[in-house]
């Protein structure tokens, strides 16, 4: 009778454990689109309304979800969706700087100092930059020129710039989001050279 009793007992266990790995490797997926349009809801925007789009995979705790970020209407969403459900797990956004949406607002590459803080209108760190630092001698516009050219199709829609310094180094530092593919660089603001250059795929 001890006998039969663990017995059943193991089957018992046995059964349950069959039960969990079936329920965990159930393997249930939304799917991109499905988790895409879970967080523009939740942003109360479209796809068409949005900029510098990244959709990639991961995994949190053993669970698989999307990382979905964009730009729309002048604020930047970061969300986690889970994959099984389309429950969202995190959702942040933050206010852009001014002209982040827009870094170049005009065509005045190469032009002279006034041109340049003009252009900048509305970005603090371009006019005290370029007007207080003559050592700055690389505009914002010509350092997204010189970034955009690494991305044949991305456009200024796509990449967001600032400038910043360290050890009193100037550099222009920012990234390019196009077609579900991240950069991320920094370029002398003197010089104009790359000095740091990534890639990350989807």
């Amino acid at each position: 009778m001890k006998r039969f009793m663990t017995l059943a007992a193991a089957t018992v266990l046995t059964a349950g454990a069959l039960a969990g790995c079936g329920a965990a490797g159930s393997g249930k997926d939304i799917g991109r689109d499905a988790a895409l349009e879970a967080a523009l809801s939740d942003a109360q925007t479209t796809e068409e309304n949005v900029t510098r789009l990244k959709v990639s995979e991961d995994r949190e705790d053993g669970q698989k979800v999307y990382e979905i970020r964009f730009d729309a209407d002048g604020m930047e969403y970061d969300y986690e969706v889970a994959a099984s459900d389309g429950q969202i797990l995190n959702a942040e956004r933050e206010e852009l700087a001014p002209g982040s949406e827009e870094n170049t607002a005009g065509s005045n590459v190469g032009g002279n100092t006034e041109q340049a803080e003009d252009t900048a209108q509305g970005d603090d760190v371009d006019v005290i930059s370029y007007t207080d630092n003559p050592n700055v001698k690389l505009t914002k516009e010509e350092a997204v020129k010189i970034a955009l050219e690494r991305v044949p199709g991305a456009s200024e829609k796509d990449i967001h710039i600032e400038l910043d310094s360290d050890d009193g180094q100037f550099r222009y530092e920012g990234d390019i989001i196009y077609e579900q593919k991240e950069y991320d660089f920094e370029i002398d603001a003197n010089s104009g050279n790359i000095l740091e250059w990534s890639e990350e795929r989807r």
